[in-house]
């Protein structure tokens, strides 16, 4: 097998076919497809393990909970470990043998991995928007929110910092429509409720510090193979808009900090997308063409995105044509809808003058693949009929305790376990409301104390008028004065949070 490729199957009419992913056409980015149960997974599998053999770090989320057998070598007792080795001696892969690919476990509830979590700020609010499903008036509401907050030095953490600052720009609305815009409190009680919906959905733990580090998800080992991030998916799946909007986040952090690099010699990290059509699933037309625009330009970053869904059909056409490399699995055409799908899928390959393509789709078995990869030039190979390669690691899940080892020993064990809850917005709103509570205590006294004076002023002044006022008097009305502007001014303090001067 090529040195500066992926070996992915073979076959053909002769045995003699070879089907391999090179790495400096990888960054061109890929699509895994086909109906359940037809091998999608260990397609995936094996894509993994080759990158990592590489040295090129791989993140890919885990929505079964097979992919964690990636840890784990194969078992030379497994029932299918004949099947395995007459495949891989069918396909010419004589360097197949059992091994283990090195893992990280992640998860966003913190329960199956290492937790992940990022802020409210780095989220930004375009992102939050998708994910608690804002209509256009209420994503206005929240920029404003995060303007407001920035020009204010205020930390947006998690959850309860957006919370108190919604309900504090509530408050001062009549002085921030004055700079920022409208804010109706039915737009802010909105967000509210959805954000009642995430914290439901245990958004809650996703949202706070310490960040992830995207130089994390990029490691190797001291033997130079690349780590594969494994996400625990098999919980955050049942939350479809926090799985996507979180992939989306991932994707535009590794886009924004990654330097371009044109297109490398490898990746320098490839990302595995399952059940991507949740991506695009009642995505406005502005997100869609920001998806189109990252796809588009992460490549130059050295970034590799392969997508992994059912049917081509559950991506854009925009972003279906920047797909390098396709690996078809088996469709079904039981409907005249699922025929037309079939058709599409037929005729986004190269055509094969000795392969009826359309035909062949559905007649695929289980670890049989149609495959098209980029040549040298960048040219989509003629589409084959391809066996796809028997993975090195274990078929099926890792058990509690292999995960639980994996985790103690791994290298960012202790780093991101404990959350931090530092000082921010809810903090910071609460010192200011705290403080605005004492001021005002404090001038309400001073006022009582002058009308006291004042009265006590004008029972000691003489019977005959005089139009001339007392120097009592003329004290007791200048501390008055004086009190209402200051309570003016601390008003206005209160409003802005901004320093005395």
């Amino acid at each position: 097998m090529a040195e500066n490729a992926i070996f992915l199957g073979g076959g053909g009419p002769d045995s003699t076919l070879v089907q391999e992913l090179m790495l400096s056409r990888a960054n061109r980015h890929g699509l895994v497809a086909g109906a359940t149960g037809t091998g999608k997974t260990v397609t995936l599998q094996i894509m993994a393990e080759g990158f990592s053999a590489q040295g090129v770090p791989v993140f890919c989320a885990d929505v079964k909970g097979d992919l964690s057998g990636l840890s784990q070598a194969g078992d030379p007792a497994h029932k299918l470990h004949e099947k395995l080795v007459a495949r891989a001696e069918k396909i010419g892969f004589d360097d197949f043998g059992y091994g283990t690919t090195p893992t990280i476990f992640w998860d966003l509830y913190g329960k199956k991995g290492h937790p992940i979590r990022t802020t409210i700020t780095e989220m930004g609010p375009e992102l939050l928007s998708r994910l608690m499903e804002l209509n256009e008036t209420q994503e206005g509401v929240l920029i404003i929110a995060f303007e407001y907050a920035d020009d204010n030095d205020l930390l947006l953490l998690d959850l309860k910092d957006l919370r108190k600052l919604l309900i504090h720009i509530t408050e001062v609305r009549d002085e921030i429509q004055k700079e920022y815009g409208n804010v109706s409190p039915s737009s802010v009680g909105a967000i509210q409720r959805r954000l009642l919906v995430l914290e439901r959905d245990g958004a809650e733990a996703f949202f706070g510090e310490p960040a992830l580090e995207i130089a994390d998800f990029m490691r190797t080992t001291r033997d130079g193979r690349g780590i594969v991030s494994i996400l625990d998916a098999t919980t955050l799946i049942n939350s479809p808009k926090l799985y996507s909007t979180f992939l989306l986040w991932l994707l535009s952090s590794l886009f924004e900090e990654l330097p371009e690099v044109g297109d490398p010699e490898k990746p320098k990290m490839v990302f595995f997308f399952d059940e991507a059509h949740l991506l695009f699933d009642d995505a406005p037309k502005a997100l869609v063409d920001k998806i189109e625009q990252v796809v588009r330009l992460i490549r130059s970053k050295g970034v590799g995105i392969y997508f992994v869904t059912q049917n081509p059909r559950d991506l854009p056409d925009s972003v279906l044509a920047q797909l390098g490399a396709r690996v078809q699995h088996a469709l079904r055409a039981y409907t005249p809808s699922e025929r037309k799908a079939i058709r599409a899928a037929a005729e986004s390959f190269r055509e094969n003058p000795d392969l009826d393509t359309e035909a062949v789709i559905t007649e695929l078995g289980v670890g049989e693949a149609l495959v098209s990869t980029l040549d040298a030039k960048a040219a989509p190979s003629i589409v084959q009929r391809t066996l796809i390669r028997p993975p090195s690691s274990r078929l099926g899940p890792v058990t509690d305790a292999e995960r639980n080892e994996i985790i103690i020993g791994s290298v960012v064990a202790g780093k991101y376990d404990k959350a931090i809850d530092r000082e921010s917005a809810y903090e910071l709103l609460n010192q200011r409301e705290e403080k605005a509570a004492k001021e005002e205590a404090e001038l309400k006294a001073a006022e009582e104390k002058a009308k006291e004076q004042a009265a006590k002023a004008k029972k000691r002044k003489p019977a005959t008028r005089s139009r001339r006022q007392s120097t009592a008097e003329a004290a007791t009305k200048s501390a008055m004065r004086t009190a209402a502007r200051e309570l003016t001014k601390y008003l206005l303090r209160g409003v802005f949070g901004g320093r005395r001067r």
